[in-house]
């Protein structure tokens, strides 16, 4: 009885974890396994070498992919974490009506990427959107039409994406602005530092870990875009706005190529994890510091 008592925790989640190990980690592997393969429709458990590696790297479909992913990453990132900041130190002002406007940028963040992108499939469509309202407007020779340019179209994926990321930025920044003890402020303003220096000087490089979690963040949403992609353009013009979450998806449903799918995920799984197991070693030296 007192061995049951000591460990029924241990007992309760046994279950939970041995489902979550089967059906996360176990099929990571079947992942790993099929993209050494020669699987298309149904799987093949022959293994097939780096083929699939090699033909997936000498796809321009995959290229494409990999340099929008790029595109979009970088400003993705960059607009998201200085809208972010901006944001947050107005808000750090202590500004009337702060639970509002914290509430009306954060609202995006609640909402699906389905959402978003149809959203703004409607605002920047030519026919019915921005174009159209200034045209109505008076100015006929007005054109924003990024959203059907194969050149642009990969920038629409960015403007959805930050609208909807930037405030849970703000959030982060805001939430690591608070936390710095208020003597820090009233010193630096003693010694003569205006709001300016106050934030540029000694808060925002306090925000070390913001700026790292920030990232992190933001990167993984950005490795694994597809529902906005699909919303939004669908990969279009053409294969203009094709990230490699979207590329995958088709190559495994719509072209029957398992393993070459497989081994898109890999590629992706990699990318992930290139950004995570630093921020994991990171954490544990600063736990073991303390």
């Amino acid at each position: 009885m007192y061995w049951l008592k000591r460990n029924l925790p241990r007992l309760v989640i046994t279950p939970s974890f041995g489902v979550i190990a089967w059906f996360v980690y176990g099929f990571i592997f079947w992942t790993i396994y099929i993209s050494f393969t020669k699987s298309k429709l149904l799987p093949k458990y022959e293994l097939w070498g780096i083929d699939q590696y090699t033909r997936l790297w000498s796809m321009p479909r995959w290229h494409v992919a990999v340099e929008n992913l790029f595109v979009f990453t970088i400003l993705f990132i960059i607009l998201c974490v200085f809208i972010g900041i901006v944001l947050a130190i107005l808000l750090d002002q202590k500004i009337r009506a702060e639970g509002f406007l914290r509430t009306i940028y954060l609202y995006p963040m609640a909402l699906s990427f389905i959402v978003t992108g149809t959203a703004w499939k409607w605002i920047l469509n030519p026919t019915l959107g921005i174009q159209k309202m200034f045209i109505d407007w008076g100015f006929e020779n007005f054109t924003f039409n990024w959203l059907v340019d194969r050149e642009m179209a990969i920038y629409t994926i960015v403007i959805a994406g930050v609208w909807q990321s930037a405030g849970f930025v703000m959030a982060l920044f805001l939430a690591g602005l608070r936390s710095v003890e208020d003597e820090i402020v009233k010193a630096a303003k003693i010694d003569g530092a205006n709001l300016f220096t106050v934030y540029w000087k000694i808060l925002l490089p306090m925000m070390r870990p913001v700026f790292f979690t920030s990232f992190v963040i933001l990167v993984h949403i950005s490795i694994k875009s597809y529902d906005l992609i699909v919303a939004l353009t669908q990969g279009g013009p053409g294969i203009s706005t094709t990230m490699p979450a979207l590329y995958m998806t088709q190559t495994a449903f719509h072209k029957s190529q398992v393993g070459l799918s497989a081994a898109s995920a890999i590629m992706m799984f990699m990318a992930v994890a290139a950004v995570i197991i630093p921020y994991l070693y990171s954490e544990l030296r600063r736990e073991n510091a303390r």
